[in-house]
């Protein structure tokens, strides 16, 4: 096991940002930390780094205390807020952590992997912020970890950089590497993420893979082209109208057919799909 957490509560002052959350993360694989703003993802993040102790319970980085030097040196780390020294060049950057390990990643490599290789002799402070994320994340996996931690890595980023981003943290997965990120953007850990960690009021609520989750909500979307009438049908709990299409939210999608079917609805273009990662969250924390 990589690292553990058990019954680890965090408290700052009166506020309980963890409460008694038991997790491992064993070696492979990309895991997704999915939870509202407040949730307690950064402060677990944190007290898996060794950023932060727990009020009680126990961490642990490869079966010893996070805030050991050695342990910390198998790790890669993003936070959500970086600092980068604004007059160091990008390459003065990347040699200035590679010192820190005895066999760090060229930097060609690195480089040409995060999309830096252009801006390779640009300071830092003359970076657009998208290039500054994809710097910080780049920084993570520079001395080789086996373990790197993502606090919302493509916040900033456009649609074009986050794919590349993404590709970067698959290669890593694929080379037998181990990720756990947060992200606020859904479809990111559908993409990425084997496992999802659905934390909400610091408490863990669903563990499992993203096809378990949906499933743990039982809720199927049928939509169909607008241009039709819709009469009142049992077992809809929700209606959303889109792009040129009404979704009609149930439990039983079969038998909302059948009802279609006996009520003599002109419908086209039907499909039917499993509740979306973004509803079964927004249901699991309550929101």
């Amino acid at each position: 096991m990589l690292a553990r957490t058990v019954a680890v509560t965090r408290r700052y002052g009166d506020t309980v940002a963890l409460d008694r959350v038991s997790l491992d993360i064993p070696a492979g694989g990309v895991v997704g930390l999915l939870g509202p703003n407040g949730a307690g993802k950064s402060t677990l993040l944190n007290l898996l780094v060794g950023l932060r102790r727990p009020t009680s319970g126990t961490v642990e980085l490869f079966g010893g205390d996070p805030r050991d030097p050695a342990s910390r040196r198998q790790i890669g780390v993003t936070p959500q807020e970086t600092g980068l020294p604004s007059t160091l060049r990008v390459r003065e950057c990347l040699e200035f952590v590679a010192r820190h390990f005895p066999d760090a990643v060229p930097h060609e490599e690195t480089l040409a992997r995060f999309g830096l290789t252009e801006v390779a002799r640009r300071q830092t402070g003359g970076l657009s912020g998208g290039q500054k994320r994809r710097l910080a994340v780049a920084l993570a996996f520079v001395g080789r970890p086996r373990l790197v931690f993502l606090d919302e890595p493509t916040t900033g980023l456009d649609v074009q950089a986050r794919r590349a981003l993404w590709d970067a943290i698959r290669a890593f997965a694929d080379d037998g590497g181990t990720v756990v990120l947060t992200s606020h953007y859904l479809e990111e850990i559908e993409a990425l993420a084997d496992r999802v960690v659905v934390i909400g009021k610091g408490r863990v609520l669903a563990d499992d893979t993203v096809d378990a989750i949906r499933a743990m909500v039982g809720i199927h979307r049928v939509s169909l082209a607008d241009g039709v009438d819709l009469p009142e049908l049992p077992g809809v709990v929700g209606v959303e109208r889109a792009d040129g299409r009404t979704s009609l939210l149930t439990p039983d999608a079969d038998q909302l057919v059948r009802d279609l079917v006996n009520a003599g609805v002109p419908f086209h273009g039907l499909q039917v799909q499993p509740t979306t990662l973004e509803e079964a969250f927004l249901t699991l924390t309550g929101r």
